[in-house]
């Protein structure tokens, strides 16, 4: 009998987990996405000026494509179907739903209008529909961004470039007529720990100095001369080529470009300042002590408009499946969380690595279900699977999107691209839908 499993999220752990259980034969793998469209992190985190790592998708879309695959989306576990319900449809369960939501600065004032945390200003730029609505307060001249990794990267150097440098992006309309328009003067990257801890990869920094209208600076006296001995090799390098590129920037750049993103090491944020709004961030100096960070007492407020923390994502509670609060993400061991349920990605190790990273995760999920499930399905006691699925969505009358429906919408936003852009993305589940009412048509 052939193997019926569910994938719930289509990003790409999502993708690489239904890529191993094709390899394997005798399998039916339905992707079941809360969104209309696929590809998860891929379309709404990878920055929007990084088209060539959204290349991935072409692997994705030959997955997707594959006769044994079938795409559920506009489909919410917890909102359509339970998971209970789920599980007894299919012989095994993959979660690959992310870790969505931001990690907490902990710090006062951090509720205030003006906090923005990553996934959400991420999300508004890349028209995210969960985050169609941010409208982030651009109005004033400095921002501050906390985070010493890629992303705390992405979201500072978008803020910065001109609309000629995004014009080849598929930043939302809107995200980028708003930051085309603020007053923003600088950036501030603020991080607890120093260069050497930094989580920026090369290329990325690298980036930073090559802005058309922006000058990155650090402090030089925030740097060291060389990296620390008894770092492993491979770390040993990564920092090395880092600090070289920083102290390019200690230099203080071009003084005619009008913006410039400044590195603030060894700053932990206190408190955010304001009333109605955020006003400013209090930071202390911080300093490393046998790896830890520790307060000098040194505090400095510093004055803005908008703060994106920038520190982390956690995963969000599904109900039926065990939850690790402290560590922010699905309770498992090796990706195994029951007999029949299983995780990959994020979910289940945490926000770590890069895309490429989430495929061992996968090749693992099968391997289980492979040795857990395949005898007792090759023994004649397989579940309904995708049958029993569209029968219950149709009971309910609910409405999901499948992949020419995606196909149709995905054609519609690179029709409406202009100005060299691959594609203007819709922002809102509503207007995907309508466009499919229309028959994949433009509105008038």
């Amino acid at each position: 009998m052939t193997l019926s499993v569910a994938i719930v999220g289509s990003g790409p752990s999502g993708f690489y987990a239904a890529e191993a259980l094709l390899q394997q034969g005798e399998v039916a793998i339905d992707l079941i996405e809360r969104l209309p469209t696929p590809f998860g992190l891929v379309r709404g985190g990878v920055a929007p000026d990084h088209q060539t790592t959204k290349q991935v998708v072409r692997a994705f879309e030959r997955t997707a494509q594959d006769e044994a695959v079938a795409y559920f989306g506009n489909v919410e576990i917890g909102r359509d179907l339970s998971m209970d319900e789920l599980r007894g449809l299919y012989d095994a369960v993959i979660l690959a739903v992310g870790a969505p939501a931001d990690r907490p600065l902990g710090i006062p004032g951090e509720g205030l209008p003006g906090v923005v945390g990553s996934a959400a200003f991420v999300g508004w730029y890349n028209g995210h529909p969960d985050f169609a609505g941010t409208d982030p307060p651009l109005d004033g001249r400095r921002a501050v961004v906390v985070g010493n990794g890629n992303v705390a990267l992405d979201v500072a150097r978008v803020l910065v470039k001109t609309p000629q440098e995004m014009a080849a992006s598929d930043i939302a309309c809107e995200a980028a007529a708003a930051i085309g328009a603020a007053p923003l003067e600088e950036v501030v990257l603020l991080g607890r720990r120093g260069p050497v801890e930094a989580r920026f990869s090369y290329k990325e920094l690298r980036e930073m100095g090559s802005l058309a209208a922006a000058a990155t600076v650090v402090a030089e006296d925030q740097l060291p001369e060389e990296a620390p001995a008894g770092l492993p090799e491979r770390d040993r390098r990564v920092v090395a080529r880092n600090l070289e590129i920083l102290r390019g920037f200690a230099a203080g750049g071009d003084p005619a470009k009008p913006k410039r993103v400044r590195f603030e090491f060894y700053a932990r944020p206190v408190a955010v300042l304001g009333g109605a709004r955020v006003e400013g961030l209090r930071w202390e100096r911080t300093a490393l002590r046998d790896g830890r960070v520790v307060g000098t007492g040194e505090t400095h407020d510093l004055p803005c408009g908008l703060i994106v923390p920038a520190i982390g994502y956690r995963s969000i509670r599904l109900a039926g499946v065990p939850f690790d609060a402290e560590r922010g993400r699905l309770r498992n061991r090796d990706g195994r969380i029951a007999e029949g349920l299983y995780c990959v990605g994020w979910c289940r190790r945490g926000p770590s690595g890069v895309i490429g990273s989430n495929k061992q995760d996968g090749d693992q999920a099968a391997a289980t279900i492979a040795r857990e499930i395949r005898p007792r399905v090759a023994a004649g006691g397989g579940k309904p699977g995708r049958a029993g699925l569209r029968r219950l969505l149709a009971e309910r009358s609910l409405r999901w999107i499948d992949y020419p429906d995606w196909l149709a919408i995905d054609a519609a936003e690179r029709a409406a691209a202009t100005g060299g852009a691959p594609r203007r993305k819709f922002v809102t589940v509503a207007d995907m839908l309508a466009l499919l009412d229309r028959g994949g048509q433009p509105g008038a």
